[in-house]
This record gives structure tokens, C-alpha cells and sequence, in this order.
């Protein structure tokens, strides 16, 4: 059953893989021509990068509340 999904998975993204490669990309090219290319790498490497940021906060928070949770159970 797993195999099933995997498989479908596989041949969906194949497929958009294809279809992305027959479309052509003038609006990557209008980006890069007008220099707004820098904007969208800009704001996509912001929401990353806060993410991240969000992440690891959320991870100290919670490796602080095992603690404080082994520690009442011992």
C-alpha cells in the first residue's frame, strides 16, 4: 500500500517536472532584466531565515520544559 503512494508521488511530481520545463520562464527573466530578482531572494531568504529563527526558539522552549518535566517526575 505504501508502495502505491510512493509510486503516485513519484509520477505526480515527474509530471509537474515536465510541465514546468515546457513553460517557458519569461517571468524570470523579466525579474533578473528589472533587478527585482533581488527583492524576491531577499524576501524568500527573510521568511526562511524566520523560520528557522522560530524553530530553534521553539526547541529550547521545549528541551526547557522536559526538563523541568523530568525533574518533578524523579
Amino acid at each position: 500500500m505504501k508502495l502505491k503512494y510512493f509510486l503516485f508521488i513519484i509520477m505526480l511530481f515527474g509530471g509537474m517536472m515536465q510541465l514546468q520545463a515546457a513553460n517557458s520562464v519569461d517571468m524570470a527573466f523579466d525579474l533578473r532584466a528589472s533587478g527585482k530578482i533581488y527583492v524576491v531572494v531577499l524576501v524568500v531568504l527573510v521568511i526562511f531565515f524566520g523560520i528557522a529563527l522560530y524553530l530553534f526558539l521553539l526547541d529550547k522552549k521545549i528541551s526547557k520544559l522536559e526538563e523541568e518535566f523530568n525533574k518533578r517526575e524523579v
